[in-house]
């Protein structure tokens, strides 16, 4: 009974202290924040918004054309025949169809260009992430989003956003 009662405060040791060694090897990244606050990311993110800004500019510019060619074919509907009304509304329902449909490419454009940036900000991010795991004698990093509750202490989200930015200047989205 002594032997076994031996054997088991010592498994527990072992056990108590084996956990503790992991859990310290666990530290996250605030991936949201590293593109956001990297100089490519924010670069990137910069370039997203003007073509998204620039983009719904031209359209309202566009819709707004429209709705006062709508206003004056609806002045001129007594004036005109049925025919000539009928075909010049025709024509600005097709106007307006393919004014939402440009926009909708050009939305769909902009999101693809959003998804390319942050594929590629992974692909420079994991080799510069594998490096400081390496140095640090870290057995893994997990996405902030994931943690529940965390001691700040193992979180490295700045220190990847300076190696990052030593490392990557900016990010292809073409």
């Amino acid at each position: 009974m002594k032997n076994f009662l031996k054997t088991l405060f010592t498994i527990t040791i072992f056990l108590f202290f084996e956990t503790r060694a992991v859990a310290n090897d666990v530290y996250f990244v605030d991936y949201s924040k590293v593109m956001n606050e990297s100089k490519a990311g924010k670069k990137a993110q910069d370039t997203l918004k003007k073509l998204l800004e620039n983009s719904n500019k031209k359209f309202n510019e566009t819709a707004k054309k429209l709705r006062e060619e709508e206003n004056k074919i609806i002045s001129q509907k007594n004036v005109l025949n049925k025919e000539e009304y009928k075909k010049k509304a025709d024509e600005l329902r097709k106007r307006v169809f393919t004014l939402n449909k440009e926009r909708d490419k050009s939305i769909r454009d902009i999101a693809a260009k959003r998804k390319k940036a942050g594929d590629e900000m992974l692909k420079n991010l994991n080799p510069i992430l594998g490096k400081y795991m390496e140095e640090n004698n870290i057995t893994v990093v997990l996405d902030k989003k994931t943690v529940l509750m965390g001691n700040k202490k193992f979180e490295i989200t700045s220190q990847i956003i300076e190696l990052l930015n030593k490392n990557l200047k900016s990010l292809n989205l073409n």
